[in-house]
């Protein structure tokens, strides 16, 4: 286990010739199948660097708050339960995927917004963060302050339609709810690091296939100061912990915005999006590259010969002078065939240093 705390922490730091460190992750039928085969241990079993995490903890006698009222008349799907921020998530009946119930889609003010019950994190506790960081450690665990979403925490309480509307038509609600949720993103960032963490784990789907899911200018406005007050918010506690960023999509453009407000791991970085090459030569100094292997082409539907060779170029182009880290661009699905996840981690280990 020694060896992943320090293949992040040299990779990290662009040491040449360094273990890269590899992972993947699994959906649920797929995971069944892989243990059936290879047994319980799937991350030793592929030499996986994995990756440990802290969270703050409940206060005693926590409760969760009622949120019944905001499906109350509404017709809501059979098997909806309810997350610990009050979104319905109701089982689509095709494998693992869920549909969301958005809590505040019929929210009409702003004081709709501020009467919702949102954890705000004020009175939960941080007791048992560094002692958990420090045993991770000794175990030789990389660990993650999983602060999480912003954006995407706002639109699946308020509706997906709702809140790109308020976006640009009401943008009072949208910066209510957003000023929640990165209130209490701040109090994660600024507890983890305090507790020792090696990065803050973070991030937002914010973009297509192509480019973003509205003008970079919106992005800039109302998404960028957020992100920049909770890094600043753990950067306050330990200057240089390291900031991991995700995204799905085309966000090229707003890379440097990335950067200039603290981001130094990009994932995932699809290949079918963004090219990973261009991206190192513009932005390797400032950015390590977490992802790379295309689960909407190569994963699925290459070949494990065709698997061997993405990750051979990869490693070839990118990731020589560290700054590099190998995994699927997105949780494997059940169509992805077994022998491409056993011709992906044999290739990590026969070109990306042991």
């Amino acid at each position: 286990m020694a060896k992943s705390l320090t293949s992040w922490t040299d990779t990290i730091a662009r040491k040449a010739g360094c273990r890269i460190p590899r992972y993947g992750n699994f959906t649920p039928d797929l995971r069944g199948r892989l243990v059936k085969e290879f047994g319980e241990d799937l991350a030793g079993h592929f030499d996986m660097d994995t990756i440990g995490s802290v969270a703050l903890s409940a206060p005693e006698g926590y409760e969760q708050a009622d949120f019944s009222k905001y499906y109350e008349g509404r017709d809501v799907p059979d098997g909806m339960v309810i997350s610990a921020d009050g979104t319905g998530r109701a089982p689509s009946g095709f494998f693992h995927f869920t549909g969301f119930v958005h809590p505040l889609v019929g929210a009409e003010s702003v004081a709709d917004i501020m009467a919702y019950p949102l954890r705000e994190y004020d009175d939960w506790s941080s007791a048992d963060m560094k002692e958990s960081v420090d045993r991770q450690h000794a175990a030789g665990r990389f660990v993650a302050a999983n602060v999480g979403h912003t954006y995407e925490t706002a639109w699946q309480i308020r509706g997906y339609e709702e809140f790109l509307t308020d976006l640009m038509l009401r943008p009072a609600m949208a910066e209510a709810l957003l000023e929640r949720i990165t209130h209490r993103n701040c109090i994660t960032a600024r507890e983890g690091a305090k507790a020792g963490a090696d990065f803050l784990r973070l991030g937002d789907d914010v973009a297509s296939q192509r480019a973003l899911m509205f003008p970079p200018e919106l992005w800039r406005s109302m998404f960028k100061p957020r992100l920049a007050r909770i890094i600043a918010a753990g950067r306050a506690e330990k200057s240089d912990i390291d900031v991991w960023y995700h995204s799905d999509g085309n966000i090229e453009c707003i890379l440097p915005d990335l950067i200039e407000v603290g981001v130094t791991i990009l994932n995932p970085v699809q290949p079918e999006c963004m090219d990973p090459q261009k991206l190192f030569r513009e932005y390797g100094k400032d950015l390590v590259l977490d992802g790379t292997v295309g689960t909407q082409t190569v994963m699925p539907f290459g070949t494990a010969e065709d698997v061997r060779e993405s990750v051979a170029r990869t490693v070839e182009t990118i990731g020589q002078s560290g700054g590099l880290i190998l995994s699927p661009t997105h949780i494997l699905e059940p169509e992805v065939p077994i022998e491409n996840i056993v011709a992906l981690f044999d290739a990590c280990r026969d070109f990306a240093n042991g």
